[in-house]
Order: structure tokens, then sequence, then C-alpha cells
């Protein structure tokens, strides 16, 4: 197989083993998640690289949890995750867990043991860290690194059995206390922890730790091409050095550069401080960069492929400006988000030549953009309509093309229309504006020769429906919250969700259902979120209509980040 031009690194690798017939010409790749908490966007690009790779390739593509740690992991996470992959139309060869193998990976720790690799310690955890030296300066052996096998034997077996507290004794690998690799200065294997599994229960108080278990699975699995992200580079050695001693399947470990966000967070710790500390409702806000945030949040699955597949695959870690995403959310909902007309804040305008009773049937385009241009839908239209405030202006500004005393625009899909006075509140607010309309105007059969330079929305008084909108903004302030001075949370945008209580809607929206997207005519895409009842549908705001990332693209601007 040639390599074609325009391949990321990655595919390059992976095509020239095939080509050589390494491994048979077989690709098994492997995503494997810790259930330890809620995908997020980074991990999207993960799993779009391992599932894309295989699909490319002619392969598959294993599940794999990374469940090593009791006290964090849970049912819950391992049920998420699963749904998140499905979501984004992927679909796995094999489901497997690490906890299937620790039988094995403690047969793989004795086997260590019996040729003098790995050695009890009964050190604490300071003390282990005081003689690991720094990076300049090697690190000092334990007095417990010359154990003999048979000693070293009996005390792994006896902290298989229970007999010690959690600390008291560890497993280390005998590598090498002075390597400039700080993962190589004998790295811990087991620790004690006398936690129940989520899947084993009661049945291990010792557990094996992520750089034991990690290239063991892969070993086990037959796994071709073990694709991390970049923090996992130095560990690569330790993986090599296990299964060379092991003498075991040579899997072989790929890093990647992660994919950041701007104005997001993307470490698992922070989001769980968002969650519990109640700066967002859950882990499914759609402020949160969770696959299943953006799900709720109204992304489609194809908007965060398109977007992993147009940002690629690199070799140094980057940060990418969030507006990339959104200008893929945008594209993609374009051609298949149906239109519809909400008005936020409503002014109450009479069409004063209207007839009284009356009330027309407009047609409207639910997409003109769609390839079959999605159909029509109905607007009722009558003598009393709902307008935004902004739309109307006591003494108009120049360049405002809307509604003022004397100035004419166009509704949408129906008529034009002429501000001739208006009546005011106590407070002196607008209470409502009175017009005169243009019958010979009707969109579609304009005969009346007029020209306007301003269109805008509405929904009939009489036949509108109220919803409730939330409009969601960016989670921080800051760009990289995470690299500012102080806490990151001290970042967070206190304007970051706006709820409109009682928007005014047209009809059509009244039997949506949850998922369901639109564009809302000169206000952006929406979803109905899944808290919406029969009586009372909520509509989240997945993004803007204003698309500054295009714009600069166009204008050879794009950041040098991506």
């Amino acid at each position: 197989m040639s390599i074609e031009k325009g391949q990321n690194f990655l595919e390059e690798i992976v095509a020239e083993d095939v080509k050589n017939k390494k491994h048979g010409g077989r690709v098994l790749t492997r995503f494997p998640p810790e259930p330890n908490g809620y995908l997020h966007i980074g991990h999207a690009k993960s799993i779009c690289l391992n599932f894309g790779l295989a699909n490319q390739f002619g392969g598959k593509t294993n599940l794999r949890f990374d469940d090593t740690n009791p006290e964090t992991e849970e049912t819950e996470y391992v049920d998420s995750i699963k749904e998140d992959i499905r979501w984004l139309g992927f679909n796995w060869a094999n489901e497997f867990y690490a906890s299937d193998y620790f039988d094995q990976i403690y047969e793989f720790a004795v086997a260590l043991i019996k040729k003098g690799l790995a050695y009890v310690d009964d050190s604490s955890a300071e003390e282990i860290a005081s003689m690991k030296g720094t990076p300049t300066e090697p690190g000092k052996n334990s007095p417990y690194r010359e154990r003999s096998i048979e000693e070293n034997l009996d005390l792994f077996e006896r902290m298989r059995k229970g007999e010690f507290k959690d600390g008291e004794k560890v497993l280390r690998a005998k590598v090498d206390m002075a390597s400039p690799n700080m993962h190589l200065r004998d790295p811990l294997m087991y620790r004690i922890k006398h936690v129940p599994h989520h899947r084993t229960k009661d049945k291990w108080c010792i557990y094996p730790m992520y750089d034991f278990a990690h290239g063991q699975s892969d070993s086990i699995e037959n796994i071709t091409h073990s694709i991390c992200t970049l923090e996992f580079e130095v560990h690569r050695p330790l993986y090599e050095w296990f299964i060379e001693k092991l003498g075991i399947f040579p899997s072989h470990q790929y890093e990647f550069a992660r994919g950041n966000l701007t104005y997001t967070v993307m470490s698992k710790r922070k989001l769980l401080q968002l969650v519990k500390e109640n700066h967002v409702s859950g882990w499914d806000d759609p402020r949160m960069p969770t696959i299943c945030g953006f799900r709720r949040r109204g992304y489609t699955p194809e908007s965060i492929r398109n977007f992993w597949e147009m940002i690629g695959i690199a070799r140094r870690e980057n940060i990418i400006d969030v507006g990339v995403l959104e200008y893929c959310v945008r594209e993609d909902l374009n051609k298949r988000a149906n239109r519809a007309m909400v008005v936020m804040d409503p002014l109450k305008l009479i069409i004063t030549n209207f007839p009284e009773g009356k009330t027309e049937i407009l047609p409207a385009e639910n997409n003109p953009e769609a390839e079959d241009k999605g159909g029509y839908r109905e607007l009722p239209f009558s003598r009393e309509l709902w307008i935004e405030r902004e739309d109307f202006m006591e003494h108009a500004e120049k360049g405002f093309h809307r509604l003022a005393p004397g100035l004419m625009v166009r509704l949408k899909h129906a008529f034009i229309v002429k501000c001739e006075s208006f009546e005011k509140n106590s407070d002196g607010s607008i209470r409502e504006i009175h017009c005169t309309y243009v019958p010979e105007s009707r969109s579609g059969q304009d005969a009346s020769g007029i020209k306007t330079k301003g269109v805008i929305h509405w929904v009939d008084a009489a036949d509108c429906i109220s919803v409730e909108v939330r409009n969601y903004d960016r989670l921080f302030k800051a760009e990289d919250p995470s690299n500012e001075d102080g806490d990151f949370k001290d970042y967070l945008n206190p304007h970051s969700l706006e709820i409109i209580k009682e928007a005014k809607a047209e009809p059509s929206l009244r039997n949506s259902k949850p998922g369901a997207q639109f564009q809302f005519m000169r206000k952006g895409y929406y979803c109905v979120d899944k808290e919406s009842t029969e009586g009372k549908i909520i509509f989240n705001r997945t993004v803007t209509l204003k698309d500054s990332w295009s714009k600069e693209q166009q204008k050879g601007k794009l950041t040098e980040s991506i």
C-alpha cells in the first residue's frame, strides 16, 4: 500500500506497516478510557483517530476500560462512555476491561519477580519520593531493593491475600535508579487498596498501576498500534521494557498531541470541581466541554468529527480556537436545521388596517439550504403580532433600517408594514406600536413595487406559544483559564447563561421533541432540551449565527495554533 499524499504521520506509519505485512498486515487499535468521569471533546479526538485509522485500513478497534483505580471508577461512567462513542458514530469490535486481565497481570508480576526484576518495597510514599532524585540527580536504591526472590514472592502473595494495610507495601520494577527518565527509576507496579471494585468486587485488594496494566493489556489483546496522547511519550520506554522483559506480544505505542480548546478546561479534576461546586448543573451542562454536554447543547456528531478532521493530527501540543468548532457546527446545522421564528423580548405590533378576527395562513420554507429544500410550514398572520423590542426605535438613528415612526420594513414571509404611531407605559417604556400594512406586498406575490432595506421576524400574538430559551455562552472569559494567575474558577464567565422564561414562538414548534434542532431566524441555532415537557418546551442555544472564525480565515488570519 503506497503512502498517500497528505496523510498525517500516524496514517503514514500504519500504511507502511500494512505494506510491509507487519503483524500480517493486520490493524487493531484500541480506545482505553478510565471510567472515572465523562468524556470531553479532547477524548473525541482520540476516538475519531483510533476508530478512523482502523476503518481506513480495514482493521478493528477495541474498547477497553482502564479500570485499575477502584476509588474513582463507577459503572455510571462506563455507560456514559459507551453512549458517547456510539453517538459519535463508531462501533467497537470487542468490549474489554483491564480488570478482565487482573489474574494474567498478576502472573506477569510474579514472572518479573522470579527474574529478579521486581521487588516488594516497605518504604512509604514519602520515602519513595525522596529517593527518586531529580531529573539532574540520580535516585537512591531502596533498602529493600535486594530482597531475595523467595522473600519477594512470599510478600507479594501475602499482599494479594490482604495481610497488609493500604500503603504498607508496594511492588516495584527493578529498572535503573540513575536513568535520566524518571519513569524508569524503579516504578511502582502494584499498590494495596482495600476498596471494592465496580466489577471484581472484593476479589482483589492489590491493583496494578497504569504503566504496568496498560502495555500488558495491549499485548494480551494483540493491539498493533497503541495510540496515546503526547504526555505518555516519556512512558514509552517503560512500556517497551515491560513487554521486552516479559517476552510477550510486541505492541508498540505512538503519541499524538492533544487538542485543547480556548475558553474551557479539559482536566477531569477541574471539570469534577465545576460539577461538585455547582458552577454548572452537571456533567451534561451545555456549557461543559463533555461530549454529553455538546450533545445536549445541540452539536451534531458530524460537526465534531469534521472539526477534528479539519484540525488534523499534530506532534506538538496546541490550543485551538473554539471558533473553529463553532464554524463546523454552523456549517452542518445550516443544511439540516429547520428555520423558525422566535421573539425573545416581545413588543406588541398592531396592524390597524388589517381586519379584526381575520387570520391569513402564509407558507414558509422550512430550510432553503436543505437538498430537498425541507418543505414548507404554515404561519398564521393576523392583526396583532409580536416583534423584538430592539426592532423598534422611538427616534431612529442613522443606518437603522427597522421600525420607527414613518419607517417601513418587511415582515419575513409576510407583508411590508409602516410604523404610524406608538404608545408608552407609565414608566416611559414602549407598550405597543401601530402600523399599517401593504396588502399587495405579500412575500412571493409582491406587486407593490416598494423596496425596503430591513427584514424582521415576528410571531402571531393569537397563535404563538410561550417557550423557555436558554442562551448559553462560553463558560470562561479567559482564553486559557488554566494558565492564568490564581484559581481557574476566578475566570468563570458570569454571563455564560441567560434564561428567557417567556419567549414567543411560532406555533409550528408546539410539538417539538427533545433533540430537535432549529435555526431561530436572526438569533442562532437552538435545540430542544431534555428537560422539556408537553406543557413547557425549553430551547438551548447551540451557537449564534455570527461566524467570526470563517471571516478571519477568509482574510488569511487563521491562528498559527491551528
